[in-house]
């Protein structure tokens, strides 16, 4: 289910401000001189409270996403990928590389076989071809629709599917609870 960003705003409004109220209430009332310093609770404490501000702006606006797990993905590339870096021999080489590895992550978030694009923009690029903007993985992708994975599409919409179910099987467990509460 795709909200707008009013109807996800109304709904964290409604939903998400009460729960994050209750945790602020908790937190303040829980007396910091019991808790252990360096104790892994103490931790998430001082977490919660330096990044109060970032929780609400999430609570208050409907544009900013529940979470950054495709921002982490590409990240957890760039980091494991650092180390080899190091040892790319001069800084056109660098430059080289960098480019390919933008192809090859651009490849992927479209869902393309990585090694049909890449050898094909390549040969393209070395047969003279000058339109770039063909080359795009968006624009190449339309026309080689036997290189999508659409396995991958498959698996990326089961997901969102899945998550969008279990995020709405505990909102209705929540919902019943307060029920029975009230």
């Amino acid at each position: 289910m795709n909200y707008s960003i009013e109807e996800r705003h109304a709904h964290r409004q409604r939903e998400s401000i009460p729960v994050l109220n209750a945790i602020r209430r908790h937190l303040d009332l829980t007396d910091q001189s019991q808790i252990l310093p360096k104790s892994d609770f103490a931790g998430v404490v001082r977490y919660i409270h330096g990044n109060w501000p970032a929780l609400m702006s999430y609570a208050s606006t409907g544009f900013v996403p529940i979470d950054n797990n495709a921002i982490e993905r590409l990240m957890k590339q760039v980091a494991l990928g650092r180390k080899n870096w190091l040892f790319v021999g001069n800084v056109a080489a660098g430059e080289r590389g960098a480019m390919l590895m933008s192809l090859v992550s651009s490849a992927k978030r479209h869902d393309l076989d990585v090694w049909k694009y890449v050898k094909d923009v390549l040969d393209q690029l070395l047969a003279g071809e000058t339109d770039y903007h063909k080359l795009l993985p968006d624009v190449w992708k339309q026309s080689h629709p036997e290189a999508v994975r659409t396995h991958r599409v498959e698996e990326r919409r089961d997901k969102a599917e899945r998550k969008q179910y279990d995020r709405a099987k505990r909102l209705l467990a929540a919902k019943e609870k307060r029920n029975a509460t009230a």
